[in-house]
């Protein structure tokens, strides 16, 4: 099943959406209740590796998806 994910930063946050080709609606992720998968915020860094590689978003990005992904991994 192909699945779609947006990533949108603000405020110095990456809020996540996705949704899969069968369904009507979108998913929320706003990062305080409903947390986005791991596997999508490791996604998330591989794409923002290559675009600070080519010089294309700040160091700081990547810092906070790395910082987002521990979050996401540590248990609460």
């Amino acid at each position: 099943m192909k699945r779609e994910l947006r990533v949108i930063k603000e405020a110095s946050l990456f809020r996540f959406q996705s949704k899969r080709s069968d369904e009507e609606r979108w998913t929320y992720y706003d990062n305080k209740k409903t947390k986005p998968p791991a596997a999508d915020v490791e996604s998330l860094i591989e794409v923002l590796e290559r675009k600070y590689q080519r010089k294309r978003t700040p160091y700081s990005d990547l810092v906070l998806a790395r910082k987002m992904l521990a979050d996401v991994l540590s248990p609460k």
